[in-house]
């Protein structure tokens, strides 16, 4: 049984090209193509035969993101992977943020897309490696700008950070330059800003991103 795939994309030779690609592998096949998120939306509404989405980024009338969002709130099995020549932050995050399964430019090869529309159908993301860098940063920027609206300062921030990746009071003292005991006080103001019991708690409210259970 093929992978059942649609094109969403403004540009027609994109998507002609696409089409043509896809087609000629044995394992996959176009059930259509869009020129924009609300075509696709309304194609996804049609059928319910569609496996993974090539969806591209800025489109008229509705963008990827937003169709993205749109498609898995009702599809949640549909796979999306975002194919565009932006590797802008905020079209990074947002995409990835809605629920799509994968992130490739447009000049990876036409072997990679097919790779990565069969890595996602199994289950797996895929990242273009430029875009993962990227990524990464924003996710720390992502979890200090958090951090800032409990007011807590640089190093207060950094101690969190370290303790969410398993360092002890005396490895934290050793990696920033301040005593021991300055590091415990330095904890004991975070545990009363951020209103938690101890250092586990302040290790899961990290990395969950301000939640505690």
């Amino acid at each position: 049984m093929p992978i059942n795939v649609l094109i969403v994309d403004d540009d027609e030779l994109i998507r002609s090209s696409l089409k043509i690609i896809l087609d000629m592998n044995k394992d996959l096949q176009v059930v259509g193509t869009c020129s924009n998120g609300d075509e696709a939306y309304k194609n996804v509404m049609r059928t319910s035969e569609i496996h993974v989405i090539l969806m591209d980024i800025r489109m008229p009338v509705c963008d990827g993101v937003l169709a993205t969002k749109k498609i898995l709130e009702l599809h949640p099995q549909i796979k999306i992977i975002i194919l565009t020549t932006f590797d802008d932050d905020e079209y990074i995050f947002e995409a990835l943020k809605n629920g799509a399964k994968g992130y490739l430019l447009k000049n990876v090869s036409p072997e990679k897309i097919i790779e990565a529309i069969k890595v996602v159908y199994d289950g797996n993301m895929l990242i273009h490696p430029k875009v993962a860098n990227k990524l990464s940063s924003m996710l720390q920027k992502g979890k200090e700008n958090f951090l800032k609206e409990y007011g807590l300062t640089e190093s207060e921030m950094n101690i969190v950070q370290l303790i969410a990746d398993g360092y002890t009071n005396k490895e934290i003292a050793e990696e920033i330059f301040l005593s021991e005991g300055t590091v415990k006080n330095k904890i004991t103001d975070i545990l009363n800003k951020l209103q938690l019991r101890d250092r586990t708690q302040i290790a899961i409210f990290y990395l969950k991103g301000g939640k505690v259970t």
